[in-house]
């Protein structure tokens, strides 16, 4: 397939430098010049390992070249990766300047076009904002019709800093979001030599994944430090004790408790976390997390349901 991947940060670099090595003809863009001018030098732009011999094998192949020009991208591709940068505005909103350039470039170059164009978004966005940014701005700047013209799907990565080669050719699962069944097959044939499951749903609910991970990414840290802190407070070895708690795959690291439904409850859960938090108190631990789950706490009862387990007596 033909690719053109907007914006070569860490996640378009990888992006694209793996395509590449999957067959693909790629072209990077960017509007950084000294970036381009890396990459067409056969050199990574980014610090990650096997980046800088991955980038010269496939610059070298002639399948990954890079340019600052959005439009000559889009006339020699069929399908775009974004991948820009979505930043947090001061007070906590996404700044979706980026975006919205490279939708509007994107756009712009499309009005040319004769043929159909698919823009794939990388860049992690929340939920409804590809429905209320980017269909608008690239209908508004093509003057065609996504769905009709042109093809819109999610497509969220995975991709760890340190490890990132690795996450792209193993990852949990591939995610494609997309409102229509041609795109989706399109775009999961950049993925058929991947081994991973393929989950295909809508654009929305793609959009949700994305962040339920990365925010139960951040829980699993915080939680784990706060434990953390009470053992080192009590002169216990956390490791041992998170390495033990890891072990256990069917209730501690599984789907179990994860199922939204009603609150917990039973005759444990509630009474051993009012002890543990009083513990911290006493040891002058703040655990915010762990205190946090009864400030405010739903109806605690048992209930019989798959999709709110009360917990082991």
């Amino acid at each position: 397939m033909r690719l053109s991947v907007f914006g070569l940060g860490y996640v378009g670099c990888v992006s694209a430098a793996c395509f590449a090595k999957e067959g693909h003809e790629v072209v990077g863009v960017d509007v950084n010049p000294t970036k381009v001018e890396i990459i067409n030098d056969g050199r990574s732009p980014i610090v990650e390992p096997g980046m800088d011999e991955l980038i010269a094998e496939v610059v070298a192949a002639g399948r990954l070249r890079a340019t600052t020009a959005a439009k000559e991208a889009i006339e020699s591709s069929d399908v775009s990766l974004v991948c820009v940068g979505t930043p947090s505005a001061p007070n906590g909103s996404l700044n979706l300047t980026y975006v919205k350039r490279v939708c509007e470039e994107i756009g712009a170059a499309i009005e040319g076009k004769s043929r159909p164009h698919t823009v794939v978004i990388r860049s992690t966005m929340l939920p409804g904002t590809i429905e209320g940014v980017v269909v608008p701005t690239l209908e508004i700047y093509s003057g065609k019709k996504v769905g009709r013209d042109i093809g819109i799907c999610i497509n969220p990565e995975f991709l760890r800093e340190g490890s990132s080669l690795a996450d792209f050719y193993s990852p949990p699962f591939t995610l494609i979001g997309a409102d229509d069944e041609e795109t989706a097959r399109m775009v999961g044939r950049l993925y058929a030599r991947i081994e991973a499951p393929l989950f295909v749903t809508s654009i929305k609910s793609a959009e949700m994944v994305k962040y339920a991970c990365n925010c139960f990414h951040a829980l699993k840290v915080s939680f784990a430090n706060e434990i953390g802190n009470i053992c080192k407070a009590l002169g216990i070895d956390s490791h041992e004790v998170m390495e033990i708690f890891c072990r256990d795959t069917k209730l501690n690291l599984s789907p179990y408790y994860l199922k939204p439904g009603f609150a917990f409850g039973g005759s444990c859960l509630p009474k051993d976390l009012r002890a543990i938090t009083y513990k911290a108190k006493e040891l002058d631990v703040e655990v915010p997390v762990l205190s946090s789950i009864m400030q405010k706490p739903l109806v605690l009862r048992r209930w019989n349901s798959p999709y709110s387990p009360h917990g082991p007596m």
